[in-house]
């Protein structure tokens, strides 16, 4: 059937439709009062004067549709389905990130708090989104320091031999290991639990009674913690920023468009004050349509949201607004509002965010480096860190098919590499026999060279009591990230951000989100950092390889000389370093570092036996 027939025999009712190209790849997707009527549209010679639109159906070759109810469950369809297919004709919501939630295990025995980007229907309560999202990783934080409830992955339901380096620090009350009765854990989830539910009056009266209690059994030790903990209480009163349904919270997007690149800024205003803020870029919008552009964005930025704020603000109206608020509202469970303020403090306010979005745009597209700082702030969102990195410590292995396996690991401190505390590792372990599938043994035996490693490098920070890293980054895909998982968790080391970026697709997965792996535009400063310190790193395993296979040749060209062995082999090449400089000493030389004898066979074997000096004969 001829294109144009299918689309005389669409139904005029509310629905999705799906242009697709002669290989059947969806081009665009798009959801319609009428089918009939919107479909028909498109092939209208008075379209293909618009550029996107002439493109589009010169590269048409069939179409799909899907029949709904109403035009509410036709806007989420829409959406399903544009970010299931990514259509090359839709406006794509890039570089996003999620705001973290806390979530409180309540289903366990012992509960206990994570935080996480992700909602799942779990038995959990989730308590958030916080912003910045610093701030979640502040309050598990301090629940872990004051109420002493942990965020480990360790089994409750059976006990272990001993606790781990949480219960010894104080962050953690020891239940894997029958440190603490069920009724003192159940006491400290509850102020957990009080706490995350923003009645914090109710808590303060509750430790204020148990404060008092504790000193009249003159049990002052536990008293003072009551006491420490009421105080913190006070002073994080105006720090807590956490997003709740009621109040004007409002967003306040703008864009600067110069085609095809697009900036948007999207700040989060919350009680009177901009918390955070989010920037969005476009590399690939020719024809900039700010009506379809404003929509396509809204909805993938709400329509899946855990948290929606009372009121939207844009530059300007869009066709479907009220249709698209009567969504929000349902899914919120309060009131949303789209406005475009046109006058007073509100559409100044709009004016200043569109200034903010023009200069991303200049420091994006027009500067050639931003700053170190922003860099490592975008870093720190991109990541989900609960701080900005300050210190990023950097693992590779390499080997010639299993042979001389070594590690590298190097540092990257303050915006620069600190060659200082690069470090190199010789793997001990017992190299792993491939079996049948040469490549899947290697592969096995690289996460075993990576866990030794990685625990080697962290045992010793343990033993020496120093700081851990703001980040440890692995060179390798999730086998290479879960083997230094393993190792940590080995050495009983938690809540320590881990990452891997794999060499081919240049994605990052972090540790704990692995079912979310972040694709950064090519252009990213961030991704540029990363590989920057990624390369330097097998730079420095390579190298560090090939002197060991060249040590290994030369120290085996030394061992085959009659009378040496490899104690002295070994001592000449730490000594003059190469066999180069060997050769261009003397026997006297020679005989300064080992016994005269053998200095003379080292002598010959290098240089032969009509190198040696003739001894002159006696005079008749």
């Amino acid at each position: 059937m001829e294109l144009r027939e299918k689309v005389d025999q669409l139904p005029p009712s509310p629905g999705v439709y799906l242009f697709q190209d002669a290989a059947g790849k969806i081009l665009y997707v798009g959801k319609a009062r009428s089918l009939r009527s919107r479909v028909k549209s498109y092939f209208l010679e008075s379209r293909w004067l618009d550029a996107k639109t002439g493109s589009l159906v010169r590269e048409i070759a069939e179409l799909e549709y899907i029949v709904v109810d109403n035009e509410k469950e036709a806007l989420a369809l829409e959406n399903n389905l544009i970010k299931r297919h990514m259509p090359k004709f839709n406006v794509l919501l890039r570089d996003d990130k999620t705001y973290p939630y806390i979530q409180y295990t309540s289903s366990e025995k012992y509960p206990r708090v994570y935080v996480t980007r992700r909602l799942n229907k779990d038995g959990s309560l989730y308590f958030g989104p916080y912003f910045p999202a610093s701030l979640a990783y502040r309050l598990v934080h301090l629940i872990h320091k004051h109420f002493l409830v942990p965020s480990c992955t360790v089994d409750l339901n059976r006990t272990h031999p001993r606790p781990c380096l949480q219960y010894y620090i104080h962050r953690c009350l020891g239940p894997c290991a029958d440190l603490v009765t069920d009724e003192r854990y159940a006491e400290a989830a509850r102020d957990v639990r009080t706490f995350l539910e923003g009645r914090r009056s109710v808590l303060s009266q509750s430790l204020k009674a148990r404060m008092e209690r504790a000193s009249e059994e003159q049990r002052y030790e536990e008293a003072g913690g009551y006491r420490d903990l009421l105080r913190t209480l006070a002073e994080m009163e105006e720090r807590q920023k956490i997003a709740a349904a009621e109040g004007d919270d409002t967003d306040v997007i703008a864009w600067y468009a110069e085609p095809p690149q697009v900036a948007v800024n999207l700040f989060h205003v919350r009680g009177g004050r901009v918390v955070d803020r989010r920037d969005f870029y476009w590399e690939d919008q020719s024809e900039f349509d700010p009506a379809e552009f404003l929509p396509s964005l809204l909805k993938q930025l709400y329509l899946e949201a855990g948290y929606l704020p009372r009121y939207v603000h844009a530059p300007i109206d869009f066709e479907d607004r009220e249709l698209l608020e009567d969504v929000l509202t349902e899914q919120a469970g309060h009131k949303v509002e789209i406005l475009n303020p046109q006058r007073g403090q509100k559409h100044q306010f709009l004016e200043l965010v569109e200034k903010n979005a023009r200069h991303s745009f200049i420091q994006r597209f027009r500067v050639l480096k931003p700053s170190a700082k922003a860099i490592v702030e975008a870093l720190q969102s991109v990541l989900g860190l609960p701080e900005p990195p300050r210190r990023i410590e950097s693992f590779d292995i390499s080997h010639i098919q299993g042979s001389d396996t070594v590690a590298s690991m190097v540092v990257w401190e303050d915006g620069k590499m600190k060659k200082s505390d690069y470090r190199k590792f010789i793997i001990r372990g017992e190299a792993m026999i491939p079996g049948p599938d040469q490549t899947e043994g290697r592969l096995r035996d690289d996460f075993a060279s990576m866990h030794e490693a990685v625990e080697r490098r962290y045992r010793r920070l343990q033993e020496d009591r120093k700081p851990f890293p703001s980040l440890i980054l692995i060179d390798g895909g999730l086998g290479q990230l879960h083997a230094a998982a393993q190792a940590l968790e080995k050495l009983q080391i938690i809540n320590q951000p881990v990452a891997s970026i794999a060499k081919k697709e240049e994605i990052l997965c972090v540790l704990g989100r692995e079912e979310e792996p972040i694709a950064l535009d090519r252009h990213s400063p961030v991704l540029h950092l990363v590989q920057q310190i990624r390369d330097e790193t097998h730079r420095f395993a390579v190298t560090f390889h090939r002197q060991r296979r060249s040590s290994r040749r030369i120290g085996t060209a030394l061992t085959e000389i009659p009378g040496v062995g490899d104690r002295t082999a070994h001592k000449l090449l730490r000594k003059f370093g190469s066999m180069a400089r060997l050769r261009q000493l003397s026997v006297e030389d020679l005989s300064a570092e080992i016994p005269r004898h053998q200095a003379q066979r080292v002598f010959d074997a290098l240089h032969g036996p009509v190198a040696r000096p003739a001894v002159p004969s006696p005079d008749p």
